[in-house]
């Protein structure tokens, strides 16, 4: 099982940057699935949770309105649009999957939740 995250990259303030995160060995279908971010220093942050036939989600409060998660399950493929980036959003991004469903906000955000983890693609945001 591998998850790949690609898509991050060095961006001003107020610019955007779509983040892919593509499987091998799991099936998107057959999971829910998520974001997650960590800044130096910090701890990691739930992001954003999709359903597994993406008629679900969720986003934290930090990124709600500029950021969206997606997801293609015909392409086996997760997304994270970001908007309006802000150098707080500086980070290493994860995307995550579970075979637990998505069944509260509450529950989507938990990081022990996930039994899937990509590599991170690294997003930088200059002032």
């Amino acid at each position: 099982v591998q998850l790949q995250a690609s898509g991050g990259g060095l961006v001003q303030a107020g610019g955007s940057l779509r983040l892919s995160c593509a499987a091998s060995g799991v099936f998107f279908r057959n999971y829910a699935a998520g974001w997650f971010r960590q800044a130096p220093g910090k701890g990691r942050e739930f992001v954003a949770a999709i359903s597994r036939s993406g008629s679900r989600w969720s986003h934290a409060d930090s990124v709600k309105g500029r950021f969206t998660i997606s997801k293609d399950n015909a392409k086996n493929a997760l997304y994270l649009q970001m908007n309006c980036l802000k150098p707080e959003d500086t980070a290493v991004y994860f995307c995550a999957a579970t075979f637990r469903p998505y069944t509260t906000a509450s529950n989507a955000a938990q990081s022990d939740r996930y039994d899937y983890w990509g590599q991170g693609t690294q997003v930088t945001v200059s002032s």
